[in-house]
């Protein structure tokens, strides 16, 4: 199987620091920390290779790598667009994605952003501009380079609302001052790995059981906790 995904002797997997629920930059060596990469290194230990981390800075530049052979595996929201060329496992994590507007905004409920005229902040290729894409159809979306600079593009072009991560936005809110979340989140990401279609059958169902095991083992809890991430649920089996 390692001759599968790491057929150089590398497991190259694609990391993407746009979502701090799944990773981000370690203040103290500056390399990448994070539940993705908790798994990945605990995957290559199975192949019995090395890993290299192929880091990114936006959802779509991490799918990027792995649609360009530039990575072997990812850490991807499930999105049929994506499932074209990709196969995913199961979800290990499960993210809320929530709207941000200012404090003075007429804006109260999630059905109030679709309407015309009402411009929504995205990261560019994230799985909530593949989400709004499809299900907003009267406001106009604003496609921000990569989702750690969505609420700042937000501010700056004076947009009427901000999509992504609840963790990411909360704490943008916090710095910025004067805006709020809405009540109730727009979806649930279902986080999961995944494997080029053309790596076969037999490397997708490998990696799904790896996933499996590590739910079922209490890995990917004891990640979550190691990280200090709130708000983000281990995906059960039905999810």
């Amino acid at each position: 199987m390692a001759k599968i995904f790491a057929p150089s002797g590398t497991l190259r997997a694609s990391i993407n620091l746009g979502n701090p629920v799944l990773a981000s930059l370690d203040p103290a060596t500056g390399k990448p920390v994070g539940v993705s990469v908790d798994l990945a290194t605990e995957f290559a230990k199975r192949l019995g290779v090395r890993l290299q981390l192929v880091a990114v800075k936006s959802a779509g530049a991490s799918v990027e790598n792995v649609n360009q052979d530039k990575a072997d595996i990812g850490f991807f929201a499930v999105d049929p667009k994506r499932g074209e060329e990709i196969s995913f496992t199961k979800p290990y994590v499960l993210i809320e994605g929530f709207y941000l507007v200012r404090d003075a905004s007429p804006i109260s409920a999630n059905e109030q952003v679709d309407q015309p005229g009402v411009t929504v902040a995205v990261g560019k290729g994230s799985a909530y501009d593949l989400f709004l894409t499809r299900e907003l159809h009267r406001a106009t979306i604003v496609r921000i380079p990569t989702s750690p600079a969505v609420v700042q593009g937000f501010l700056d072009q004076h947009l009427d609302v901000a999509a992504g991560v609840k963790q990411q936005l909360e704490n943008d809110a916090a710095k910025a001052g004067g805006l709020r979340l809405l009540d109730q989140r727009f979806m649930v990401i279902r986080q999961a790995m995944s494997v080029p279609k053309a790596r076969g059958d037999e490397a997708a169902a490998y990696l799904a059981k790896f996933v499996e095991d590590m739910k079922a083992s209490g890995f990917v809890a004891a990640a979550l906790a190691r990280h200090g991430i709130a708000g983000a649920a281990v995906a059960k089996d039905n999810d």
